[in-house]
């Protein structure tokens, strides 16, 4: 008989143990005997280590065991099955991951953050099912990397990421590397055929520290949280690297099944509740025990309460709780948005919080000049991820704060992402603390900074800073500017410390025999770095605007200017009025442009860009066409996109006359949303009139 994990009575596990140990020390007769003896012996310890946390064989055992399959498999090919233990590891791709559809969209939640909020939700849930007969089910909101996993007749046939909610990447080769996901379970016995299990990629907070400190001592800079390196992780191409990492998988709901011919539904599959009771029951990591119902919103309300002051009893890291409608048929009824379901929303903890000492402050200086000032602290673990620097933005920040060297300070992470300084602990000081005096020249080259009425940053205005000028040719010389390959910041800070590239200009100068002769430059990439910065010259126009590094221009806005005129140096008479005139340009901007082409400096280094050889023409002027099937409509990309390079996207929207915007306004018409968007989705939702497409929709709109 085989056993199924979670299927074990207590007879059941003390037979799997003793059975264990005894194939510890001899085989069972047969080989065919010992295999199938030894894959449920490995099945159960997997399963009572990964779903159940308690171990009950020691690593060299399970590693023995393990080994002693292996060993079995080799011998007798025949004998191998795809649901056996050693079929986890596989060989790693050579490219990256297909894309595939998911069976129903991966949506996103919509976020509560108080009691209102929920009470507020509750009645909307109510209209909308019709009825005051409502029970939620609760479960926390684990942080970590979306998955999606479909079993064929019981057997694992496929694992992929959230990607845009449409298509994600076929990641089966990883997911089959963790061993809390059953590789097979008796869903036939059940008379479903087919079903699509949705989870959460997570690492424990124990296997992810024990995992950073191996890095450490080996010289590898430390991954910053558990969410992003299980996100990582599975888009490895190595599934040995994988594997070595731990991850472990909380599945959460079950999204779509198809029946047999002739089954009936099983009675589990009629709430949320039973079906993950139900998935427990089989062994998949369920979070079965974490798990409440309630029939008011006012004991969802006490519970959400009661767990945020429990949350960091858990061995995963989660970020809040998922309320959802129990009843799958209300579910049904209640429907859902684009976006997100209506009957489920989720509950967000308040952002994470911790004590430091405020130990200095050091002045950074950025691309175009301005001075940032950033807080070391001294370390301290907030939300999974050790803090030590913090940005202080400005030194109105610093003021308005009162901030001082030797405060201790309260640290939180936004979001649980972006760290910030809430405020000094000012009853903690003890008179030592000593203010912070904010430069008033450049930490780079001294020369005297300015700030301008309207701006809170102060700023070095000196272009041959030498901290600015490697950061520009770094902005020159990147992928979505002039595209130079091989020329990334390592080599344009090198050549510069060397004197080799002293300007942007100055990348179509260097001086090859010298490079010839440095370490790690052999004839093959000196040749491929040469023809990437000859090729670089016939970039369209907007990519040298966007790469001279103007400052509030970017890529958007690039293409708007490029647009307008024939020739870069057109710029050199226009006025604020001309440029405002331009759509989604406003005084600011203009303004910038304005005091760029008036500098002396900045007129000398695009005459050295064309003699270089440099395209400075915008032969068609960018006009769109103005039949095109898009023409009138405005765009806007945001979030990670799978489907295609942003730049690339833009470009078949302008083929068809349509226009892309900077930012979202009641002038958008489109905004296309790719994985882990953020504040312009948002916005785009408050106002009401902007259409919101994923990636597949926008194909479609524009018939690719």
């Amino acid at each position: 008989m085989v056993y199924f994990a979670g299927m074990y009575t207590s007879a059941d596990e003390k037979r799997l143990y003793d059975q264990a140990k005894q194939l510890l020390l001899n085989d069972a007769g047969s080989a065919s005997d010992t295999i199938l003896l030894l894959r449920e012996a490995i099945n159960y310890a997997d399963w009572k280590y990964y779903v159940q946390s308690d171990p009950v064989l020691a690593d060299k055992e399970y590693d023995d065991l393990y080994k002693k399959l292996k060993h079995l498999e080799d011998q007798y090919p025949e004998q191998v099955t795809a649901d056996s233990p050693t079929q986890r590891v596989a060989m790693g791709l050579s490219e990256r991951f297909p894309a595939v559809s998911h069976l129903v969209p991966m949506l996103s939640l919509e976020n509560t953050y108080n009691a209102e909020d929920l009470t507020d939700w509750d009645r909307k849930c109510r209209e909308l099912a019709e009825t005051d007969e409502l029970t939620y089910c609760v479960e926390p909101k684990y942080d970590g990397a979306s998955v999606s996993l479909v079993y064929d007749d019981g057997n694992l046939v496929r694992g992929a990421t959230r990607g845009d909610g449409v298509m994600g990447e076929d990641v089966t080769i990883n997911v089959k590397q963790i061993k809390a996901i059953p590789l097979s379970a008796p869903l036939l016995q059940y008379g479903i055929r087919q079903v699509e299990i949705r989870g959460e990629i997570v690492i424990h907070k124990k296997v992810f520290e024990t995992y950073n400190k191996q890095r450490i001592a080996d010289g590898q800079p430390p991954l910053a949280n558990p969410r992003n390196a299980a996100s990582g992780t599975l888009r490895i191409l190595d599934p040995s690297e994988v594997r070595k990492r731990g991850l472990n998988a909380i599945l959460y709901s079950i999204s779509d099944y198809t029946l047999a011919d002739g089954a009936v539904r099983p009675d589990v599959l009629k709430t949320h509740y039973g079906s993950l009771q139900w998935l427990y029951s089989m062994g998949f990591p369920a979070p079965a025990r974490e798990m409440k119902v309630f029939k008011t919103i006012d004991e969802v309300i006490a519970y959400c309460a009661d767990f945020e002051l429990r949350r960091d009893d858990l061995p995963f890291e989660v970020d809040g709780l998922v309320i959802k409608v129990n009843d799958y048929a209300l579910q049904d009824r209640m429907g859902m948005t684009s976006h997100h379901p209506r009957w489920a929303v989720a509950y967000k903890f308040k952002a994470r919080q911790a004590t430091s000492k405020l130990l200095r402050v050091e002045f950074q200086v950025g691309r175009v000049g301005s001075i940032t000032p950033v807080a070391k602290i001294e370390p301290v673990p907030i939300g999974g991820v050790t803090v030590s620097s913090v940005s202080l933005f400005n030194e109105d920040v610093i003021r308005e704060k009162d901030l001082r060297i030797g405060d201790t300070v309260l640290v939180e992470r936004a979001g649980d992402v972006i760290p910030y300084i809430v405020k000094p602990l000012t009853e903690l000081r003890t008179g030592d603390e000593q203010p912070i005096v904010y430069p008033t020249h450049c930490p780079a080259c001294a020369s005297l900074l300015e700030r301008l009425p309207d701006e809170a940053a102060w700023r070095c205005i000196n272009i041959n800073c030498p901290v600015q000028v490697a950061e520009r040719i770094i902005h020159f010389a990147s992928k979505d500017a002039m595209d130079i390959r091989s020329l990334g910041a390592a080599n344009v800070q090198k050549f510069h410390d060397l004197g080799l590239l002293p300007d942007i200009p100055g990348i179509y100068h260097i001086d090859w025999e010298r490079v010839k002769g440095m370490d790690g430059f052999g004839e093959k990439s000196v040749t491929n770095l040469q023809q990437a910065i000859e090729q670089s010259k016939g970039q369209p126009l907007y990519r040298v605007i966007f790469g001279l590094g103007i400052r509030h221009v970017g890529e958007t806005t690039a293409k708007t200017l490029a647009s307008a005129v024939v020739h870069l140096t057109d710029f050199y008479s226009w006025n604020i009025e001309q440029l405002s005139a331009l759509q989604d340009i406003g005084p600011k901007v203009a303004q910038s442009v304005v005091d760029f082409f008036a500098r002396d400096e900045n007129k000398r280094m695009i005459e050295l860009l064309q003699t270089a050889g440099v395209n400075l023409i915008n032969d068609h002027r960018g006009q769109r066409p103005a039949d095109g099937a898009l023409a009138g409509k405005t765009f806007l990309f945001t979030g990670t996109l799978s489907h295609f390079k942003r730049s690339d996207a833009e470009a078949m929207v302008e083929a068809k006359g349509g226009a892309i915007l900077g930012g979202v306004s009641s002038k958008l018409n489109y905004l296309i949303v790719g994985e882990d968007a953020g504040s312009k989705l948002e916005k785009a939702k408050k106002l009401g009139s902007v259409n919101i497409l994923t990636e597949v929709e926008f194909l479609d709109l524009i018939g690719s």
